[in-house]
C-alpha cells in the first residue's frame, strides 16, 4: 500500500503564497501520476493539477497562471506551489496518487486545509 501525507496548509491573505508538500511512503515503486484535487465547503472534490512519473503537468483552468506542480521522484514527494491566492481557492487540498498493481487505483492523503482571506 501506499501512504500520503500532506503538509503547508495555512491561513493566508488574499494575493499570498503558499506551498504544498505531499510524501508518499510504501510501496512507492508502483506510484504512477500525483496529483493535487480540493474540495470547498459544499462543493465536490475537484482537480487542481496533476504530474506524469515524467514530469509532464496538467493544470485546470483555474491554476493556470498561478499554480505549479512538481516533484522529487527521489523523495517520493509531490509540490504544489500557490502564489496569487484567491479567496476562492479556500479549501482542503488532497493529494492524489494513481497507483499500478492488477488494475490501477487511487490513494488519497488525509487533506491540507487552505484559509484565504480577502
Amino acid at each position: 500500500q501506499v501512504q500520503l501525507v500532506e503538509s503547508g496548509g495555512d491561513w493566508v491573505q488574499a494575493g499570498g503564497s503558499l506551498r504544498l508538500s505531499c510524501a508518499a511512503s510504501g510501496n512507492i515503486f508502483f506510484i504512477n501520476d500525483m496529483g493535487w484535487y480540493r474540495q470547498a465547503p459544499g462543493r465536490q472534490r475537484e482537480l487542481v493539477a496533476t504530474i506524469t512519473r515524467s514530469d509532464t503537468p496538467a493544470y485546470a483552468d483555474s491554476a493556470k497562471g498561478r499554480f505549479t506542480i512538481s516533484r522529487d521522484n527521489a523523495k517520493s514527494t509531490v509540490y504544489l506551489q500557490m502564489n496569487g491566492l484567491k479567496p476562492e481557492d479556500t479549501a482542503v487540498y488532497y493529494c492524489n496518487a494513481k497507483i499500478l498493481g492488477m488494475s490501477q487505483y487511487d490513494a488519497w492523503g488525509q487533506g491540507t486545509q487552505v484559509t484565504v482571506s480577502s
